[in-house]
């Protein structure tokens, strides 16, 4: 058998990369579906989860996420391959409106072998989530930056490609079905593995109608996508939250950010909270001793943390529903090596005395500051279903950076 295709015949090469192709994706089609099913397990606060629910996410998720991957190469290796080839004739080709329809379902499949994972490793990239590839050339991609924004859109993009994905492969399959029950001609042996003895094709001219058919279509499904609210998602977490009143304080605070960074299933997921007030009174003392106090109240329903954010919302975490805000109220001190924040912090129903030990540069009345602090999750009662690190480390750091203000 060639490796090369002729008028009549597919050879080994496309016959390789058709079949490779329909094994990747049927296989990460399920992957894909269970992962889902696990993710709104996980999520729904109504359902109990343990940790061999989210290791068990993970592993799929990053499983459907790696085939993903390969899909994307595979098909661009593909359409690569295709572009130097003859391309073989259809043995109906003197049914032109068959003929048409198979040639824009082939143009609609080439182009969702690529949009689906390319859309999936985007939404990957933009994330911070817990579930990585599987393979050694890092997580992030060029250009595309950490963004909530730009993660849900993509999400949305990847969950509808994949209906015109799915609706595509099963015009495929019935149209090669119809070929070899209902017409018995060779148009599916020619790509069965093997020599086939495969008909001349009947003259034939290829037209680019069926490509702009094809593009009509896919602009079709972006405009009903958008129409049916596809693209109007958004976390629980991010529409649920009341923004906090402002404080009265001596010292302004003009920007800052208040981070967390935990570790699920052994990779680093980062986040912050967009509301929080800090109420500040400090007056530089001449030696070290009392500075001041600070009391800081921040708005959980705020905190984003990637892909794992309505989890975090969740009863068996945060439980923004019930705990809304957590509050820190400390003394302020100056010490012999630099400044530290000593005082009770409340989250959910658990105060715990902590030390926020923080450098701090005095420009007249403009102050900048930088802490970070490691807090154990199981002393505030977060994730106590989850008592072991398999799926979450016990360790959760905290790093505060703000630019203030002295009132006058």
């Amino acid at each position: 058998m060639s490796s090369t295709n002729t008028f009549s015949s597919y050879g080994s090469v496309t016959k390789t990369f058709h079949w490779l192709t329909a094994l990747l994706i049927f296989t990460a089609l399920p992957l894909g579906w269970f992962a889902n099913q696990l993710a709104h397990k996980i999520y729904d606060p109504n359902i109990p989860v343990t940790e061999a629910d989210i290791i068990w996410a993970a592993r799929l998720f990053s499983a459907h996420k790696t085939i993903g991957v390969t899909v994307f190469f595979v098909a661009l290796a593909r359409i690569l391959w295709a572009m130097t080839q003859t391309k073989p004739g259809l043995l109906n080709a003197e049914n032109k409106s068959e003929a048409f329809a198979a040639e824009t379902v082939h143009w609609m499949l080439y182009a969702s072998l690529v949009l689906v994972p390319l859309t999936g490793w985007v939404h990957h990239a933009a994330s911070e989530g817990f579930a990585p590839i599987l393979w050694p050339f890092g997580q992030t991609l060029p250009f595309v930056p950490k963004s909530p924004f730009l993660s849900e859109l993509t999400a949305s993009l990847h969950w509808l490609f994949i209906w015109v994905l799915g609706i595509s492969l099963a015009l495929h399959i019935m149209g090669a079905l119809k070929h070899h029950v209902v017409d018995k001609d060779s148009t599916l042996r020619r790509m069965l593995p093997g020599r086939s003895d495969a008909p001349e094709p009947p003259a034939q001219h290829h037209s680019a109608l069926p490509v702009f058919a094809a593009v009509a279509i896919w602009g079709a499904v972006l405009v009903g996508g958008w129409s049916l609210g596809v693209f109007s998602h958004h976390s629980a977490a991010a529409t649920d939250t009341s923004e906090l009143t402002e404080v009265q304080s001596d010292w302004q605070v003009q920007d800052g950010t208040l981070a967390i960074r935990i570790t699920q299933v052994g990779n680093p997921v980062t986040g912050s909270f967009a509301d929080w007030t800090a109420a500040i009174t400090f007056d530089e003392p001449s030696a070290p001793g009392p500075a001041g106090a600070v009391d800081v109240t921040i708005a959980i329903g705020s905190l984003t943390l990637g892909t794992v954010t309505d989890q975090a919302m969740g009863a068996e975490f945060f439980d923004s529903g019930q705990f809304p805000t957590a509050q820190f109220k400390a003394d302020l001190f100056k010490t012999e090596t630099g400044y530290e924040a000593r005082g009770p912090l409340t989250i959910r129903d658990k105060t715990l005395d902590i030390v926020l030990p923080f450098t701090l540069d005095l420009q007249g009345n403009e102050a900048t500051m930088s802490g970070s602090v490691q807090l154990n999750r199981l002393d505030f009662g977060v994730g106590e279903h989850m008592p072991q690190e398999g799926s979450v480390a016990f360790a959760v750091d905290v790093d505060v950076e703000l630019t203030a203000i002295r009132e006058e």
